[in-house]
């Protein structure tokens, strides 16, 4: 199925050439950002891994998260479902996890054991299914969802139209008076189909470019 093609598996050269031929910004983005190391950025581990992960980074510098996920790792030798359920909050609160985000780790840790999909059925779902079925734990908004499409199951036409980062690169590269809107994102991302995640990885990186 074409929805199940590792990003990993995948050749570079085939995406960034038809965005090219799409888009002229986006190609003057691509010709100054190089060649595309996505497949590199992969995550590892399973769901209960990867969702974790993102709960902690939510709404969180880089910096400040990767201190607190380090300290929430070194909680457990064997990350599980129910080494989190079995752990205080107040152990949970001492390694800097808000009390909101106390209660989403325990909730999907609760979700897991109660038979969530594990990455290996999610591989054989398309993106929208993989998106309604995560949504369904607390604490897991689509913007989450998608960072889990884009970065562990490798997908590739992922567009994060809520993502800041992403609307932040359309408004400078396209000279666009506000910031724009998911609708405005996703009318622009039209033509980057099949390979939205490529274009989406590209529009991150031109943020680090110097004008």
């Amino acid at each position: 199925m074409i929805h199940s093609q590792k990003l990993v598996d995948f050749n570079y050269e085939i995406a960034t050439t038809a965005l090219k031929q799409s888009d002229e910004i986006l190609a003057t983005i691509i010709e100054r950002v190089g060649d595309c190391t996505l497949a590199q950025e992969q995550q590892t581990g399973d769901l209960l891994f990867s969702l974790c992960e993102a709960i902690i980074y939510q709404q969180l510098s880089v910096k400040a998260a990767s201190i607190i996920h380090q300290r929430f790792l070194e909680l457990y030798s064997e990350l599980s479902a129910q080494s989190i359920l079995e752990t205080s909050d107040e152990t949970l609160r001492k390694a800097g996890i808000s009390r909101p985000k106390i209660v989403y780790l325990k909730g999907l840790a609760q979700k897991i054991l109660d038979g969530l999909p594990t990455l290996n059925d999610l591989e054989t779902m398309d993106d929208e299914s993989i998106i309604q079925t995560l949504t369904q734990v607390k604490g897991i908004g689509r913007w989450t969802v998608e960072m889990v499409l884009i970065f562990r199951l490798h997908r590739w036409d992922v567009l994060p139209a809520d993502d800041l980062g992403i609307r932040a690169a359309i408004y400078k590269a396209y000279s666009l008076p506000d910031l724009p809107h998911k609708k405005t994102v996703n009318q622009l991302g039209q033509i980057w189909q099949p390979y939205r995640t490529v274009a989406s990885w590209y529009l991150w990186q031109s943020l680090k470019l110097k004008a």
